[in-house]
């Protein structure tokens, strides 16, 4: 069985649990601890960073994104086009490719990880280690930086069945794995756009989303309307 190296509240680990699960893939779920540092863990990836996947005949892939194609390749690809979850148009593979850079790199880094850092990073660290205080500043930033991007996927949930284009793809697993964890933590304003939320509603939906929504994070408990679909 594959195993990911995961934190349950990495916006990447979360993007490629979500792709795992639209292709039918049973993972091993091995969880990190991001803060600490393993030597282990960086046998596997020089850069220390999540997730890593772990396949069967022992290739281990690094990095989100490059492990959704991975498994673009050696699964989706089995299931036809329809569930390839990037199209095979050129143009709009490109979009996918852009918008899955956007919500991975950019809103993660703008929001996502500024929360978790702020919530439960520093929670667990030593004051010598970085730990202590939640800094305010940091959190106001990522609140007022989430409603840009919810305004973002507002624009594009208007103009297309799914962010990137036709079809439900890649982007829309990257923009929900990302919010997901802000709202986790109960910090997306769910007023600022309601084309937004009822997209999120439709992905949240998917058998796909199931297992992240069981998901507990030990000292931090979801936010009350975290699990529910009809929030």
């Amino acid at each position: 069985m594959p195993v990911l190296r995961h934190f349950p509240l990495s916006a990447g680990s979360r993007f490629v649990r979500l792709v795992c699960a639209e292709y039918g893939v049973t993972l091993e779920l091995a969880e990190e601890t991001p803060w600490v540092r393993s030597d282990d863990f960086l046998e596997l990836n020089p850069a220390g960073t999540l997730p890593v996947f772990i396949d069967d005949n022992e290739a281990v892939i690094a990095g989100a994104a490059i492990i959704a194609e991975y498994l673009l390749e050696t699964r989706g690809e089995r299931l036809g086009e329809q569930q390839s979850l990037l199209s095979a148009d050129p143009v709009e593979r490109a979009e996918t490719r852009r918008l899955v850079s956007w919500f991975l790199d950019k809103m993660d880094a703008e929001v996502a990880s500024y929360l978790v850092n702020e919530k439960v990073y520093k929670r667990r660290l030593a004051p010598s280690e970085g730990g202590g205080a939640p800094d305010a500043a940091a959190i106001r930033a990522a609140r007022a930086n989430i409603r840009y991007h919810m305004r973002y996927i507002g624009y594009l949930s208007a103009r297309r069945d799914g962010l990137a284009g036709r079809d439900i793809s890649l982007a829309d697993l990257a923009a929900a794995a990302v919010l997901s964890v802000v709202d986790y933590m109960g910090e997306v304003p769910w007023e600022e756009d309601a084309g937004a939320k009822a997209w999120y509603a439709r992905i949240k939906s998917r058998p796909s989303f199931r297992a992240l929504l069981a998901d507990q994070v030990r000292g931090l408990p979801a936010a009350t309307h975290y699990a529910d679909l009809d929030f």
